[in-house]
């Protein structure tokens, strides 16, 4: 809105007192659409990489294919929510004090099944660690919506109650 309001009165340079991380936001700052644009773009490709990955499974060696675009496709639609939010504000949000665990398991997850497949070359503890990583971030998914998180848990707690 400022840099609107610098346009309008004719001062299109920046202020001398604006900081640079100020001005590199003014720089950077995608509208609205593009932020959409961009999130379901790399949300997409996110899910067809782990779509195609479990067209892999089918194929020889395809539990290690499958690993690797199946986390691919996780860190893609993880990444794609930066559209939405920015990064800065995105890292702030994946650790403060409510999501940190899950934040730190979907992570973990993440680098432990691409070191099961390319290091220790494991495919039953890849598929372990895909089932890792799934819970994981459906957990860190259902922080975003408010009590969705207890909802799941009384939930769960009714069912093996019963």
């Amino acid at each position: 809105m400022d840099k609107l309001k610098r346009v309008l009165s004719g001062n299109d340079s920046p202020d001398e007192e604006s900081g640079i991380m100020e001005q590199f936001s003014d720089a950077t700052t995608f509208s609205w659409s593009t932020r959409i644009k961009g999130f379901l773009a790399c949300f997409i490709v996110g899910i067809l990489l782990s779509i195609l990955g479990s067209f892999a499974l089918f194929f020889t060696r395809g539990i290690k294919t499958f690993a690797i675009f199946y986390t691919l496709g996780n860190i893609t639609s993880l990444l794609s929510t930066w559209f939405l939010m920015g990064p800065f504000n995105q890292l702030k949000k994946m650790f403060a004090s409510t999501r940190i665990i899950a934040t730190c398991v979907v992570i973990a997850s993440l680098i432990l099944t691409l070191i099961a497949v390319f290091v220790l070359n494991n495919p039953l503890l890849a598929l372990l660690l895909i089932l890792v990583q799934s819970l994981a971030m459906t957990w860190y998914s259902l922080s975003y919506i408010p009590y969705a998180r207890d909802a799941v848990k009384k939930t769960l707690s009714s069912c093996i109650d019963i």
